[in-house]
């Protein structure tokens, strides 16, 4: 490792205290690195603009640092213990090349404005992911709500039979929940798509930094004006994120568990497609559903990175190193969820209604909530009515079929009345 840039003359540096300090710095720095590659070349921009670089000077770093870029994705420079984080490996490598030049593009910053504007733009990246994932589930929903609108399946409340659902229903409530999740990642990414480079640690510096340019370069929305709002919205913003990457994850969450119990063998209104399913490493009669259920533990990773890092939030103002393990918890609340949502659309698209099993599973006690309404469209007071009708709970699907029950649900958003129509529009005005 090269010396610190912050060493004190004739104070050595405890390997262990260090190790320390730099925590997982390297390994976590491996993900943002491109990021902070591309910032520190429009910092570089900036520094020119303000004479602090030559024209000269600013080519080469441009030069050297997309050579460090495509050497990286390539692998044949490897971000490893030789350095202390991302930061400084861009700067000996800079220094190596290109001496004094490569040594100025620290100039006008600390490290932790560079780690703070490389996980901006890679907290933007991702939350664009996850409105495209969430927009491609919505979708594959709405169409399987439009083709199996009319398949009867039973519907739950507190786990038990209560009522006929049908496929329409089903669908539709997951496309409007991902239609949501989707604008919910878009509003967070307006949210925090404004540019911190050039805040230094939270005070500025005494150069006139064109931060115009380099929000303009780095793709920003606006400038993030204030240093000190800088400071204080790390943390805040990638806690956000991860809401909105929660809001997802939830819906999943749920989604999985009704997957999880129509593919038992007790329910069977489900079949998933083999390789969705392992097989039992004891019991060689069973396919058990795994990826299903590693869906279902997915928000748990992203609780945790929530609430890592609101515990490390109870802090005054300005920059405090215990921000650091922000990264971490980012790193792996996203790895998780947009590991598990890249899943989805193909399994929901793939997967198979059992109808008979469906059919079989409605019982006559489903139809007394159409019985109670029909009884109070009549003029019978709706306590009567659901008085009467729970009485005559086994008889009340006498003359029924699952199509009728189905056809007269006309409430808006009920079978008879999906407005797939209005969901698609909000689905196509996501585009």
């Amino acid at each position: 490792m090269s010396t610190l840039l912050w060493q004190k003359p004739g104070v050595a540096v405890d390997t262990k205290i260090q190790a320390f300090l730099a925590g997982d710095d390297v390994i976590l720095d491996r993900e943002f690195f491109l990021h902070d590659i591309a910032a520190s070349a429009a910092h570089a921009q900036g520094l020119q603009r303000v004479g602090i670089l030559s024209a000269d000077e600013l080519a080469g770093l441009e030069r050297e640092l997309a050579m460090l870029a495509e050497d990286f994705r390539s692998g044949a420079f490897v971000l490893d213990e030789r350095f202390e984080d991302g930061h400084s490996a861009i700067e000996a490598r800079l220094t190596e090349r290109l001496g004094d030049a490569g040594r100025r593009i620290h100039t006008g910053r600390s490290r932790n404005d560079q780690v703070l504007v490389a996980t901006r733009l890679w907290l933007k990246e991702k939350l664009e992911r996850l409105a495209t994932l969430s927009r491609e589930i919505a979708k594959v929903a709405l169409d399987r709500a439009e083709a199996e609108r009319a398949l009867p399946i039973p519907g739950y409340t507190h786990i038990q039979r209560a009522v006929l659902s049908s496929g329409g229903m089903w669908w539709s409530g997951w496309a409007e929940a991902f239609i949501d999740d989707a604008v919910r990642a878009r509003d967070t990414l307006a949210l925090i798509d404004c540019n911190p480079l050039g805040t230094a640690a939270g005070y500025g510096v005494n150069l006139a930094l064109d931060r115009d340019h380099t929000t303009a370069a780095l793709g920003f929305a606006r400038l993030q004006v204030s240093p000190v709002y800088a400071q204080l919205s790390r943390g805040k913003f990638e806690l956000a994120a991860l809401e909105a990457l929660g809001s997802a994850t939830l819906d999943l969450r749920r989604l999985a568990w009704d997957l999880s119990l129509f593919t038992s063998a007790e329910y069977g209104f489900v079949a998933l497609p083999a390789q969705y399913t392992t097989g039992s490493s004891i019991m060689p009669n069973k396919r058990n559903p795994d990826v299903v259920e590693l869906m279902r533990a997915t928000h748990a990773s992203v609780a945790a990175a929530r609430t890592e890092i609101e515990q490390l939030l109870s802090l005054p103002s300005g920059y405090h190193r215990d921000l650091q393990s922000s990264k971490g918890a980012i790193f792996h609340g996203f790895g998780r969820g947009l590991a598990a949502l890249e899943l989805l659309p193909a399994l929901l698209a793939n997967l198979e209604w059992r109808e008979d099993r469906l059919r079989a599973a409605v019982d006559s006690g489903m139809y007394a909530t159409d019985v109670a309404v029909e009884a109070a469209i009549a003029g019978v007071p709706f306590r009567e009515a659901y008085q009467a009708a729970a009485a005559s709970t086994d008889t009340a699907g006498q003359g029924r079929t699952p199509e009728g029950s189905l056809a007269a649900r006309t409430s808006p958003g009920g079978a008879a009345d999906l407005r797939l129509d209005t969901l698609r529009a909000r689905w196509a005005a996501l585009a």
